[in-house]
């Protein structure tokens, strides 16, 4: 493979959450000395999630969950993505304490580190497994579990606050077991980047994500603007608390913590039978 220096601007995907335009605010505006230009699309990580496994644009933000399909095309950077503590998803319910045995249970992906924390806290504490899985939007997850549509629901984000608005109990805390049973963070969102490039490019691009966002955090009022433009009227005070609970250490570097979680997630959920294995040397970087 023959390295490239990229000519054309890179086509990016990634979120318009606050922790992505945050991280990214220095890079896609120019100020990061000697970084490839971008091209960015803004898109929800479903979305950018089936652009991986399409094998569409250079560099794309997606759930770690996705990696196991995609990381003969991609290479995952060491930086750039967004790991976590106290933020992982909840099973909610009607009533407090409901056996989840055989039950009908909503989420919104099939292809995110939600579900997989999901169904390893089920192969753990739910004997004989949960009943049927339905995928639907997330907006329409509270309302069905509601309305009795479905027996328990799956919810991330900002519905840890929302849900008792739906007259919901939380069952379980996602991330809290996964916290519990190893002790590392949660891999949410990964940065990852065709093979293709060459590992030259490869390099450059982690060292410019890497740069982008220690300049943010050095500067964090340069990034507001382009933070709040895209943050769908969110107040200024939640996009930093957003920014504070998903910008962290494992940002500027995955570290042995972060790779140690990355591959304790996708090898339990390999072993449950719910991702392929991975390679031996699947999250190494040039």
């Amino acid at each position: 493979m023959t390295d490239r220096t990229p000519a054309a601007p890179l086509k990016i995907a990634y979120s318009p959450c606050p922790n992505d335009t945050f991280v990214f605010d220095a890079w896609a505006h120019g100020r990061v000395p000697g970084a490839p230009a971008l091209d960015v699309t803004f898109a929800d990580i479903d979305i950018t999630n089936g652009m991986a496994e399409r094998g569409e644009y250079d560099v794309l933000k997606v759930s770690y969950a996705v990696l196991p399909w995609v990381l003969e095309e991609y290479a995952l950077l060491p930086c750039g993505g967004a790991l976590g503590r106290g933020c992982g998803p909840l099973v909610l319910t009607r009533e407090p304490g409901t056996d989840l045995r055989g039950k009908t249970v909503a989420v919104p992906s099939e292809k995110s580190t939600a579900y997989l924390l999901f169904r390893l806290w089920a192969a753990d504490t739910v004997p004989g497994g949960v009943g049927e899985i339905v995928v639907m939007p997330f907006h329409e997850i509270m309302p069905a579990v509601r309305d009795g549509k479905v027996d328990a629901g799956l919810v991330i984000h900002e519905a840890r606050f929302t849900y008792q608005n739906y007259g919901l109990h939380s069952l379980a805390d996602m991330g809290e077991h996964w916290e519990l049973t190893t002790g590392l963070p949660i891999p949410l969102g990964a940065i990852i980047a065709k093979r293709s490039l060459g590992a030259e490019t490869l390099r450059l691009l982690a060292e410019s994500a890497r740069t982008s966002v220690r300049m943010a955090w050095d500067d964090p009022e340069a990034s507001r603007p382009y933070v709040l433009e895209h943050a769908q009227e969110m107040d200024p005070a939640v996009a930093d608390q957003h920014i504070g609970l998903y910008v962290n250490e494992f940002t500027a570097d995955l570290g042995e913590d972060g790779y140690a979680a990355v591959r304790g997630l996708l090898t339990r959920a390999a072993a449950e039978g719910l991702v392929p294995p991975l390679g031996p040397d699947a999250l190494s970087f040039p």
